[in-house]
């Protein structure tokens, strides 16, 4: 049974279990975390079979591997292992059941909150703008957040998707998913997450936030390879979508020659797939569920707390996070600094934070006034010392002035 808290110990045996952490003071975990060595070495491992046997060959008892990696995730977002994907990243297995969704005509509504990641909006407008859809922005409450309320009065019978980011890139708000999904369940209205942020450092259960779609990514708080993600598609909601793309894996031909697409959901899986990085998935949901993702929840929220508090110390930095609940993402300012350059001054020092601009989140971030921020994204590994030093080089920025 995984643990409720994770004790000093057990921080420590985590942190000695991955190599980085002796080697950079990381604040970019919303970018991509830290593997462990065991994920690193299951990926090298099944490489070396591949060398070894030949990447056909060893790839017949790599199939292991992707079994494992998509029951565990299964149990992560407590779904069934038929209505999992594997996919290569958050944003290849969104946008595979985005395309999937279609055709769009003149007069469909697609409504999304103000904080959709920039590259589901991309799509969304190449594909259904041309075709006389619109693309409408659920207000958002006092706190920032999408409102439910505000969503459930715009509903209509020409409405053909709901898209909700859960945590935004730009910031370390939480949406309310669940709100969102009793009202989409009410209205029988197609409901999409992307869950990029949340897979790995909230708890999920796609039955309780009530999706039909949800991705994630396994570099992020999974800490899993990049170039791995995983995709939910409910079993019910999965015969309204007939993937854009196929191949001999999700739509095999059968003795007549026809296609037979697959009633589950590796119809959205490709054969092209990397073997190796699907063994470094499976060890990285292994370890999250190990250690338990409510006892992940709590440890980052501590960590983002102690960080955003003493970050509002310092001269000069305004914290901009909105939102009730916060996740681990902290975002903020330094008056007269630009954050990429505050990022290149942190990077020379050993410390990574990220940066983002306003093609990540634009609806958000032009709402707000917006051009850049600097965010620091705490793991549950993060220590105190590491806070002290990201703090201290931070306070020099202030001192020296613009």
């Amino acid at each position: 049974m995984p643990a409720a808290v994770l004790t000093a110990a057990t921080l420590e045996a985590l942190r000695a279990a991955t190599p980085g952490t002796r080697t950079t003071v990381h604040f970019n975990h919303a970018g991509a975390s830290l593997p462990s060595a065991a994920t690193l070495d299951a990926v090298q491992a099944h490489l070396r079979r591949e060398a070894e046997q030949g990447p056909m060959e060893a790839g017949v008892a790599a199939r292991a591997h992707t079994d494992q990696a998509r029951q565990l995730a299964a149990r992560l977002l407590n779904a069934q292992p038929g209505e999992i994907a594997l996919t290569g990243g958050n944003s290849p297995g969104w946008g595979a059941a985005f395309a999937a969704l279609g055709p769009w005509r003149p007069g469909d509504r697609i409504l999304v909150g103000r904080h959709e990641w920039g590259g589901n909006l991309a799509a969304m407008r190449l594909a259904a703008q041309p075709a006389g859809a619109t693309i409408e922005t659920i207000p958002s409450d006092d706190s920032g957040c999408v409102d439910a309320d505000a969503l459930r009065a715009m509903l209509d019978e020409r409405v053909r998707l709901v898209a909700l980011t859960w945590l935004p890139a730009n910031g370390g708000l939480i949406n309310p998913a669940a709100a969102i999904g009793r009202v989409t369940r009410a209205a029988g209205v197609p409901y999409f997450i992307d869950a990029a942020q949340a897979v790995g450092q909230v708890p999920i259960d796609v039955a309780e936030v009530g999706c039909d779609v949800l991705s994630g990514a396994g570099r992020k708080a999974l800490r899993g390879p990049r170039g791995t993600g995983l995709l939910y598609v409910r079993r019910e909601f999965l015969p309204r979508l007939t993937p854009a793309f196929v191949d001999t894996h999700s739509a095999p031909l059968g003795a007549d020659g026809e296609p037979q697409l697959r009633d589950d959901a590796t119809r959205f899986e490709s054969a092209e797939a990397s073997m190796a990085l699907r063994a470094g998935l499976a060890n990285a949901l292994h370890e999250a569920l190990d250690i338990g993702l409510q006892a992940i929840r709590a440890r980052i929220d501590l960590v983002a707390q102690a960080l955003r508090a003493e970050l509002r110390a310092i001269a000069g930095i305004e914290v901009l996070d909105q939102g009730r609940e916060l996740s681990g993402l902290v975002s903020f300012n330094l008056a007269g600094h630009d954050p990429v350059a505050v990022q290149r001054t942190l990077a020379a020092q050993g410390i990574t934070i990220g940066s983002n601009g306003v093609p990540y989140t634009p609806l958000d971030m032009n709402a707000r006034g917006l051009a850049h921020i600097a965010r620091a994204s705490v793991s549950y590994l993060t220590r105190d010392e590491e806070i002290d030093r990201l703090l201290d080089a931070l306070r020099a920025l202030s001192r020296q002035g613009a």
